[in-house]
């Protein structure tokens, strides 16, 4: 059991990375603007983001376990350990990089090194929401912002009233953001314990049960909320001022349009009641909270004709997109060879 743990602890580290980077897509736009302290920010997306995570995390893992069956437990260590370190040093850098793409190149250089087939329609899937993402994140912050725009021309809110309301939709998003934050990205952190997950199903007070599953989720939060509260300032503070610069009402835009993209995608409810009803629905995967917010910011800044918008930093954050999952998927495949020939340790099956 002891051993269970200790392998565990990568996933821990991906998780406190997680939290450090990826809370500053749920909150930077708040935080940078000011309408809310940044120790407030990290309170609230610590407590959601672990919700998110127990109560709607089993969605987007299905998607994620197709791509690579990780089936050795110190080859679950290794793939963790590769995509939490890729992220750890890409928050070094203040980048606000994606850990949907770090897990996914890190799980291919397992799938690489073990001579597994990687399936093509699961990888197909994922990667083409590095791209609906951010698109789908823009179309929505350009109509909420001209919607908006068009309630504030046509009421008289005061100012003060104005700057309440404000807050507390910031308040109301973020929080609404960190669950499907959790909900969606609880995959990218636990997704390859799954199949060797070291706990128990649990029993709360007599009335809820929580899975084997629920309670590696659980776990995986705990180091997310842990990596919000201790180390996800910097970026925030990238996210919240150095694209384009926000006011607080765009600033809630952005975070209710990334917020909905990631909710779009780990949805079991809402995908089983759109297929009921013939509707096209969205897969579950693992989507980048990074991708949906710079593509939110990406459209207020083409909503104001794309004067201010700072193609330099825009340009690094893409760049950082791209070497994610080359660098976990490298990283993956040389710890994974150091594991197997210097540790002795059977990284598959």
């Amino acid at each position: 059991m002891i051993t269970l743990f200790v392998f565990l602890s990568s996933g821990l580290f991906l998780g406190w990375s997680l939290g450090a980077n990826d809370a500053a897509n749920v909150f930077g736009t708040a935080v940078g603007t000011k309408m809310i302290r940044f120790r407030t920010a990290a309170l609230i997306a610590s407590l959601f983001v672990i919700l998110g995570a127990v109560i709607s995390g089993a969605g987007a893992s299905h998607t994620l376990g197709k791509l690579g069956a990780v089936n050795a437990l110190p080859g679950s260590f290794t793939v963790a350990f590769s995509a939490g370190f890729t992220v750890f040093w890409m928050t070094r850098l203040k980048l606000p990089v994606s850990t949907s793409q770090a897990i996914v190149g890190a799980i291919i250089g397992w799938n690489v090194f073990s001579g597994k087939e990687t399936d093509l329609t699961a990888l197909t899937k994922i990667v083409s929401t590095w791209v609906i993402c951010p698109l789908l994140s823009a179309f929505f912050s350009l109509s909420l912002y001209f919607l908006i725009r068009f309630v504030l021309r046509h009421t008289k809110i005061h100012i003060l009233r104005l700057d309440f309301l404000t807050r507390l939709a910031l308040i109301t998003a973020g929080a609404f953001g960190a669950y499907s934050l959790g909900a969606n990205n609880i995959a990218n952190v636990m997704g390859v314990f799954i199949p060797v997950s070291p706990f128990p199903d649990v029993s709360l007070l007599g009335r809820w049960q929580l899975s084997s599953v629920q309670m590696l989720f659980l776990a995986g939060g705990l180091a997310i909320s842990l990596g919000i509260l201790t180390y996800s300032k910097k970026v925030m503070m990238t996210v919240g001022n150095n694209i384009f610069k926000l006011s607080p009402v765009t600033a809630f835009v952005v975070v209710l349009s990334s917020s909905l993209v990631l909710f779009l995608f780990a949805s079991q409810g809402l995908k089983l009641w759109l297929e009921s009803r013939g509707l096209p629905s969205f897969p579950l995967v693992p989507v980048s909270s990074s991708q949906a917010v710079v593509g939110a910011v990406l459209g207020i800044g083409l909503a104001k004709s794309g004067r201010n918008i700072r193609y330099a930093v825009m340009g690094k954050i893409g760049l950082g997109w791209m070497a994610t999952p080359l660098a976990a998927g490298l990283l993956s495949y040389i710890l994974l060879f150091i594991m197997q020939n210097l540790f002795l340790k059977p990284v598959y099956y």
